[in-house]
């Protein structure tokens, strides 16, 4: 499939159609709280708060705890203010992103714009100061990560952008790390892998979904230049490394029986899923048969319980 390129800024002002007279200040607060997308901030802090507990072998300080979620969120905040600063030419174009503050006017390119800078400045202050600095640094560079090399270069040259663009999703592990330890080690790197190889499995099914989407404006998402055999195939081979990896945190010392159980019977699950997927899409079943959304949602499910047993092992040992 042949993909035309979008003009990378809009040809005209988006987001300055409301007059601010009919901006009401509750739907204003509203606006601005969507701008850092909070369901996937959610997701991070899933990733940042058990390996927390991990690093301490126990329950760590609570304030510090506290600290790092509020940096954690201020920090991926500004990053997707930034990222729907720069992509809102092509939200305004995609229906599943069309009610985006930007895109209906509620908020202005200028605001989207200070706000996410403002955030990317007090995160990364809170973090020096009130944690470390280590994890200061992890945490500016996974907001520029996700900024510059995913939104700005990747996201609409390749169709790889989501696997290395996904790296930005990563670093949160390393940053609970950090701030509990202010070093590195074997454990947050594993689990750094786990969401590594999880990215793309989990956000190609959702991909496939509204793949149409993506095709309209430019953007080449997997499957928009891929047979639907091809991603699932994808899926299948990064599911497999991805469950291999989650299970070598046993062997290196860093947890007992209950997470490797965990690991066993959600990556199972998992892989069942997967394998699910890629026999639809061998026979050639398409629409909502194809179910690719079942594994969409399990991904979600797999990754919380994963590290929810990231927590919970310690005081299991």
């Amino acid at each position: 499939m042949c993909v035309t390129a979008v003009e990378s800024r809009p040809a005209g002002v988006l987001g300055t159609s409301q007059n601010p007279i009919n901006r009401p200040f509750g739907a204003r607060v509203k606006a601005f709280v969507a701008l850092t997308k909070p369901r996937i901030i959610e997701l991070l802090l899933i990733t940042t708060v058990p390996v927390m507990f991990l690093a301490e072998q126990g329950v760590p300080d609570l304030t510090l705890v506290f600290v790092t979620c509020l940096g954690g969120y201020l920090s991926a905040g500004g990053a997707n203010a930034l990222n729907m600063w720069y992509d809102r030419d092509i939200d305004a174009l995609m229906e599943r992103t069309s009610q985006r503050p930007l895109v209906t006017g509620m908020v202005s390119p200028r605001e989207c714009l200070a706000f996410g800078i403002t955030l990317a400045v007090v995160s990364t202050l809170l973090f020096g100061f009130a944690v470390n600095w280590l994890s200061a640094w992890l945490s500016l560079g996974a907001l520029l990560f996700y900024v510059v090399v995913y939104t700005m270069i990747l996201k609409r040259r390749t169709s790889q952008n989501i696997v290395w663009g996904g790296i930005a999703g990563c670093l949160p592990v390393l940053i609970g790390w950090s701030s509990v330890t202010n070093s590195m080690s074997w454990a947050p790197i594993v689990l750094f892998l786990v969401m590594f190889f999880w990215t793309p499995p989990h956000y190609w099914p959702l991909s496939m979904r509204v793949k149409e989407d993506y095709a309209r404006v430019g953007v080449p998402m997997l499957p928009v230049i891929a047979s639907n055999k091809v991603v699932a195939r994808q899926i299948v081979v990064y599911s497999w490394v991805m469950v291999a990896v989650s299970l070598l945190l046993q062997p290196l010392g860093y947890t007992g029986w209950f997470y490797t159980a965990v690991a066993l019977a959600t990556g199972g699950w998992w892989l069942w899923e997967a394998h699910g997927l890629q026999n639809r899409a061998k026979a050639e079943v398409t629409g909502g048969k194809l179910k690719e959304m079942r594994l969409f949602h399990w991904s979600i499910t797999y990754v919380s319980l994963l590290f929810v047993a990231v927590a919970v092992d310690p005081f299991l040992r």
